[in-house]
């Protein structure tokens, strides 16, 4: 099978599920297509938003001692959680990552999927998972976690894309590049000589900042101001054309 690499999902964390997920649909016009109870094992509740073909999940903690809990607590609730790809061989990439000193946090398999986590602390900034669903590299195939028809989800009245991710750490070449190796992507540069990874479908930008962290998701959207007021009406800081919610800041465009 060819090798590929395609962004799949965004997880983020919130302490309390709601009002996170509603605010988050209400904004940027989009609506949860699944809520997973196979996370409650972890001690977790969650919900998906698709994003044209990008699963926006958002996970929450409902028991002390979780690794999303603990991610709140180190980070003042600040940060993206993971980031999800799909690939053509799961194992074959966590493999690679292995022989770099990436461990696997986690395997997971509800056939026709199987996933293969990467341990933060190694990937540094958020997880890293690699995934494959067997009989489906459609993008607008099956995809277990996203539920039985997520594709019936999908609102482009007002979010189009979600388009880029935005990455810190103090030494964000360094951080890229090292992404770079886990996922098989050249890091590139901006126009302004911001350290990026090109994906099919997704950019990753690398900025400088206090620690390694996933800080903030680009869309685009159809009306700019339309969504600015939507967040400003529900209480979100606003600031230009971006608007802080659920740890990381949305960006318009």
């Amino acid at each position: 099978m060819a090798e590929y690499m395609r962004l799949r999902q965004i997880c983020l964390v919130a302490p309390l599920l709601e009002p996170v997920i509603s605010d988050i649909a209400a904004i940027m016009g989009l609506s949860v297509c699944y809520r997973d109870g196979n996370v409650a094992k972890y001690g977790l509740e969650n919900a998906l938003l698709p994003v044209d073909t990008i699963l926006l999940e958002v996970v929450a903690p409902t028991q002390g001692g979780t690794a999303a809990g603990r991610f709140l607590d180190k980070t003042g609730n600040r940060g993206g959680y993971m980031a999800i790809f799909c690939c053509e061989d799961p194992d074959a990439r966590g493999a690679k990552a292995n022989a770099m000193g990436v461990r696997t946090a986690n395997v997971i398999t509800h056939a026709p999927y199987h996933g293969v986590q990467l341990h933060p602390r190694d990937c540094r900034a958020a997880f890293i998972e690699f995934n494959h669903t067997d009989g489906s590299d459609d993008v607008l195939g099956t995809y277990p976690p996203a539920g039985p028809d997520w594709q019936k989800h999908i609102r482009k009245d007002t979010t189009l894309a979600l388009t880029d991710v935005k990455m810190e750490s103090p030494e964000p070449d360094a951080l890229a590049e090292h992404w770079g190796k886990i996922i098989g992507v050249a890091v590139t540069r901006g126009d302004d000589g911001t350290p990026m990874l090109e994906l099919l479908n997704a950019r990753f930008a690398f900025m400088k900042g206090p620690v390694d962290l996933m800080t903030g998701l680009a869309f685009e959207v159809a009306d700019i101001a339309q969504v600015r007021e939507r967040a400003r009406a529900k209480g979100c800081k606003v600031k230009g054309d971006s608007f802080d919610l659920c740890g990381v800041t949305f960006t318009l465009t």
